[in-house]
This record gives structure tokens, C-alpha cells and sequence, in this order.
């Protein structure tokens, strides 16, 4: 197809629509830059049978405006292993593009910069999981969803943060072994009588920067403030919040309670997409920025898709393994 990127009387109009939904977060001269590649992205997906997954943390011009399904980990990973499509993009990161590739070996799985990686699943490979088995005979590993597919195949079953209690649970066992996060692995440890062993060197980038004296401070400069933690988030920063949950659970609870003031202790792109859907909410964002995410734009979507590239590949045994860890944690709940 012809891509044109000049933002036209036409394309004004045909994505007026797209704009009303982020006008209060995308201010009205930057959309003439995005505007015609929404459309080019929005046409190619129907030319190339293709669908979009995008993560909470994308801007919002793509998670609002060129997405077909968005959500937490656990939820892309559900809606990637029953999409109709034969071409699948992950707006989000590696890990996130090898699990999809894992629950839909036959499609083509792209994902716009294969460099939009994560700390997390940068601090442990296999050959630590079977380290620590030797450690602790007969623990079950449960390893959260954000470890490269390497990982995942020497697990037992993957979780999210969403259900890494129920995970845990399920498995009818007095102890795990809980890796890579040692943040979330703590919280989980609240939450539940199994006991946790953890893998005590993995944060994530983003999260483990906030504190809990950040949390007291934003309390004294705002009145009525109500405060959202991802579990990833340090524990002092926890104690100090008023609700802990997935990024999936902080948008919920925002829906559900409106809370006139909110501050959400996560990645700055969920506050402005979560704040685009509740205009009669006032967020507060301390904005802490994922530099893996933001290497998704809606360039390398329009490229990518153009040629098909940089594709998902995992040796097959490897995905044969993973693929277990990641299907058991879907089913589950």
C-alpha cells in the first residue's frame, strides 16, 4: 500500500474519533504528527491480517489508537493464545513477544525493536533456576511471566503479578521457589501460608525506584490523595499505600472508586491511559519511565508491519518447555 504521512483535511477527519479519546493527555499540536501514521497502521493491520497487543505502559496515541486489545501481562497473554489473526504485534517488550510466540507457534509474531528488553528478565537465566533447584529439592519453580522463554522453560509455571498468589496456591505445596522479582516475591509472601523462597537480586528499573518516603511526601502536598502500588514497587513503598495490585487492578480500582485524587506508583504511560478513560479523576504522577517500553513507537509499528520483521523466533525445545510453564499459567483461575 501507499503510505502517506501528511496530515490531510481527510485524515483530520477520519481520525477525529481516535482524538477525542486522548485529547486531554496528547495535546492538539503534537496529533498532526501522529494522526497520518495511525491511519497508514490502522490500514496495514487490515492489508496484513494483523492484530496489535499493546501493554499498559505504551503512550497513549498507541495504546488508544492503534491497539485492538491492551492490558497487564496475564491479560495479553490469555487474549494472545485465542486471537484470530495471522499476524500478531506486541507493542510491549521481548518477553512479552516471546510468550505470545509461545501460545501461537504457527503465526507470525512481531515485535517493532527486538533492543525492548527489561531488567527483570535480564537478571537470571536457566542455569540460575537450576541452581536453585539444587538448593531446594522438590520446590516447584514459579517464575513470573517477565523472564526471557530460557527461563520459563526450566519452570514449573509462570504468573503474573495479577495472579501470583493463585498461582502459588494452586500448586498444593508447603513451599516455592518464587523468581525473578524480589519485591513481588515479598508481597506474595504476605498474601499467602506457602512458603516463599526467593530469588533476591531481580527488580524492576522502573518500580524499585520509588519510596516509601515519596509516597509520605505526595501525601503532605496533596490532600485526599489515594495511593496505588504494583507489587513490584519496594516494600516500604507498600506499607505506604492505600491499594496494591497488577497495573490491571489499579485501573479497575480506578474505575470502580473514582477517587477524586489518585497517585499510581508505576510507569508514567499507565497514568495517562488510565487517566484518559476517568476525565473526572485528577492524577498525580510521580513518572518514573520505562526505557524498554518507549522504544515502541508507532514508526517501528507502521515499519514492522510494513515488512513483516523483526520476527519472534525460539529454538523449539526451548518453546516446547516454556510453553507448558506459560499454558498452565493460563489456565489457572
Amino acid at each position: 500500500m501507499t503510505v502517506t504521512l501528511n496530515y490531510t483535511p481527510e485524515i483530520a477527519a477520519a481520525t477525529a474519533p481516535l482524538y477525542a479519546k486522548v485529547d486531554r493527555i496528547i495535546p492538539a499540536f503534537e496529533w498532526p504528527v501522529f494522526a497520518p501514521k495511525v491511519v497508514a497502521i490502522n490500514a496495514l493491520k487490515k492489508e496484513r491480517d494483523a492484530i496489535i497487543l499493546a501493554h499498559n505502559y505504551q503512550t497513549p496515541e498507541i495504546y488508544h489508537c492503534v491497539a485492538d486489545f491492551v492490558g497487564d501481562s496475564l491479560a495479553l497473554a490469555r487474549k494472545g493464545a485465542s486471537v484470530d489473526a495471522s499476524v500478531i504485534v506486541m507493542a510491549g517488550v521481548h518477553f512479552m513477544a516471546e510468550t505470545t510466540k509461545l501460545l501461537n507457534p504457527e503465526k507470525i509474531v512481531l515485535i517493532p525493536d527486538m533492543k525492548a528488553g527489561c531488567s527483570l528478565a535480564e537478571s537470571i537465566t536457566g542455569a540460575d533456576i537450576r541452581r536453585m533447584r539444587e538448593l531446594h529439592p522438590g520446590a516447584p519453580v514459579v517464575t513470573y511471566v517477565n523472564t526471557s522463554a530460557e527461563v520459563k522453560a526450566e519452570s514449573d509455571i509462570c504468573c503474573t503479578s495479577g495472579n501470583a498468589v493463585e498461582v502459588v496456591e494452586s500448586l498444593g505445596v508447603d513451599k516455592v521457589i518464587f523468581l525473578p522479582d524480589e519485591y513481588l516475591a515479598a508481597h506474595v509472601a504476605t498474601q499467602t501460608d506457602v512458603e516463599i523462597i526467593p530469588w533476591t537480586t531481580g527488580h524492576c528499573e522502573v518500580h524499585e525506584r520509588f519510596s516509601g518516603a515519596e509516597v509520605e511526601q505526595y501525601r503532605k502536598d496533596v490532600e485526599g490523595l489515594i495511593v496505588l502500588a504494583h507489587p513490584e514497587c519496594p516494600p516500604d513503598v507498600l506499607d505506604a499505600a492505600d491499594f496494591v495490585g497488577s497495573t490491571a487492578g489499579m485501573a479497575n480500582y480506578v474505575k470502580d472508586v473514582q477517587p477524586e485524587r489518585v497517585l499510581m506508583m508505576t510507569e508514567c504511560s499507565m497514568s495517562d491511559n488510565v487517566s484518559a478513560e476517568n476525565p473526572n479523576v485528577e492524577f498525580v504522577k510521580p513518572c518514573n519511565l520505562c526505557p524498554h517500553m518507549k522504544r515502541i513507537t508507532l514508526d517501528n509499528i507502521l515499519t514492522s508491519l510494513e515488512t513483516l520483521e523483526p520476527r519472534v523466533e525460539i529454538d523449539p525445545d526451548i518453546a516446547a518447555r516454556a510453553r507448558v510453564a506459560v499454558e498452565r499459567m493460563v489456565a489457572v483461575g
